[in-house]
């Protein structure tokens, strides 16, 4: 199956390098650009991408922002990739719900390499940041526990979607297994996160593997 993503990038020559690298790689689309968030949201509600490659310096709505929102209302995948390693930006992103990290140092074959785990629902982080986060929480005290929730508000159906994302599915994984389409799927993680309360997959993904 091709992976479709979609370039956000403000400056043109960037997502024109970027396209060209994952279109000439196996199996990976290039099916939009966009030259900040809000038409990167637009975009991943238009064009239905696996992945977004999301910068986060952009005019307008910013990347944090954009990946929110996508993650939130189950767009997409979301890969940030970006020349900034400030501590408040990794923090800030990942929080938001990105499921990657690269600094655009990175060779295009790690790239490359990097769509195709985040398109499969799994993390990817540059060594550089996934260093900055160990020193971080090995200095920090234990996170608060995450809020409790009420699985009787989910259906039969969105229960099953629940479980899923506990597992890291990403939506076209869900569609598969459940023989449905990837957008009743992202229709079922909205209604999900509403239901309990939740912000966005990744914190779905956690109280999934709690002890209930």
């Amino acid at each position: 199956m091709t992976i479709r993503v979609l370039v956000a990038d403000d400056y043109g020559a960037i997502r024109a390098g970027l396209a060209m690298i994952l279109n000439d790689a196996d199996g990976i689309e290039v099916i939009g650009e966009a030259a900040d968030g809000g038409a990167a949201i637009a975009q991943a509600k238009a064009l239905n991408p696996d992945v977004v490659l999301m910068d986060l310096r952009m005019p307008g709505i910013d990347g944090i922002t954009a990946t929110r929102r996508i993650v939130e209302e189950g767009l997409a995948q979301v890969l940030v990739l970006t020349t900034f390693d400030l501590d408040e930006d990794v923090y800030n992103a990942l929080r938001a719900g990105a499921a990657g990290y690269l600094l655009k140092s990175v060779d295009a074959p790690k790239l490359v390499d990097a769509v195709r785990v985040v398109a499969t629902g799994e993390g990817v982080l540059s060594p550089k940041i996934a260093r900055k986060l160990i020193s971080t929480f090995a200095s920090i005290a234990p996170p608060a526990p995450t809020p409790a929730v009420n699985l009787d508000e989910l259906t039969e159906r969105e229960r099953e979607v629940f479980d899923c994302l506990g597992e890291g599915l990403s939506n076209a994984q869900i569609a598969g297994r459940l023989f449905i389409a990837e957008t009743t799927v992202k229709t079922h993680v909205s209604k999900v996160l509403g239901k309990l309360g939740l912000r966005s997959r990744v914190q779905a993904a956690i109280v999934a593997q709690e002890p209930t």
